[in-house]
């Protein structure tokens, strides 16, 4: 224990000058190198950590003092309380990684335009701290999840709500195409090549070729050109899933998914909520 005092010590002799300019070592002791290594092995961490929090050298001495004073709290319990407080803010309200940033990016997506209320979050927090919240801790985490669907759900609705009346226009064309075959669910298919083999159960881990497709043709994945994809047929969106339980191996269709069968209204990237998908799937095998 004393010679982890001494460690401290040293280091806090380091921080405090440091503030006022870069002290100069002062290499007596093992203690005093080790001291000095510690401080050189953690040091470093601040350039990984200025990049994260966008501050630079300017901000070096304020840094410095604040963790000093951290450092400094030993049991006080004001100071620890007015420290943990710091932090927890920080967690919260970083405009790059914080608390509050994921729930508005997990909730509004794209929209630029809708954020959460902060002042209502802060009341609520106090409210649970002072123990007069209209609902309590348990209920509010039991609920969240559900309100959060709710909410995000009407807010891709007015973004992407759109999407749906097209996939819904465009199905309705391929259905009246010659050719055409319903597989149920809204989904439809083409044969493109007839096979004869046998066809894969949902359970079945199957080899193919594929390539899916946005309505208006943008290409959002394909192996039609490199290896083909080994996959279990059961883990896949559902309209993928009927396809491949309905093909007999050496077949190769393009199948027409209703949004509703693919993604419905998951923003998977370039595959925007209620998407209809078109995919050309060749399936090789059933792998044993």
């Amino acid at each position: 224990m004393k010679k982890i005092n001494i460690l401290l010590a040293a280091v806090a002799a380091v921080l405090l000058t440091a503030c006022n300019g870069t002290p100069k070592a002062n290499l007596k002791t093992d203690i005093d190198s080790l001291s000095y290594i510690i401080g050189a092995a953690n040091g470093t961490n601040w350039n990984d950590f200025s990049k994260q929090s966008g501050l630079d050298s300017t901000c070096l001495n304020d840094f410095l003092k604040g963790f000093y004073e951290a450092t400094q709290v030993g049991d006080n319990l004001k100071k620890k309380a007015y420290i943990a407080g710091l932090q927890m803010g920080m967690q919260w309200g970083d405009k790059d990684r914080g608390i509050a940033k994921y729930f508005n990016q997990t909730i509004f997506g794209e929209d630029s335009t809708q954020t959460l209320n902060e002042n209502n979050i802060y009341a609520g927090f106090m409210a649970v701290l002072a123990d007069k919240s209209f609902i309590s801790n348990d209920s509010a985490r039991n609920v969240l999840q559900s309100m959060i669907e709710t909410v995000r759900n009407a807010t891709r609705e007015k973004l992407y709500g759109e999407n749906r009346t097209k996939g819904e226009e465009f199905m309705a064309k391929i259905a009246k195409q010659e050719g055409i075959k319903s597989l149920g669910n809204g989904i439809y298919y083409e044969v493109l090549t007839e096979g004869n083999g046998e066809i894969p159960a949902d359970t079945c881990r199957v080899k193919l070729h594929y390539e899916g497709k946005l309505i208006d043709g943008t290409v959002f994945d394909s192996d039609m050109e490199g290896e083909p994809h080994t996959m279990a047929a059961n883990q896949v969106i559902p309209g993928f899933k009927e396809a491949l339980t309905h093909m007999p191996v050496g077949s190769k269709w393009k199948v027409y998914i209703p949004q509703d069968q693919a993604y419905g209204n998951q923003d998977m990237g370039q595959i925007k909520p209620y998407s209809a998908l078109v995919f050309t799937i060749d399936l090789l095998s059933i792998e044993k």
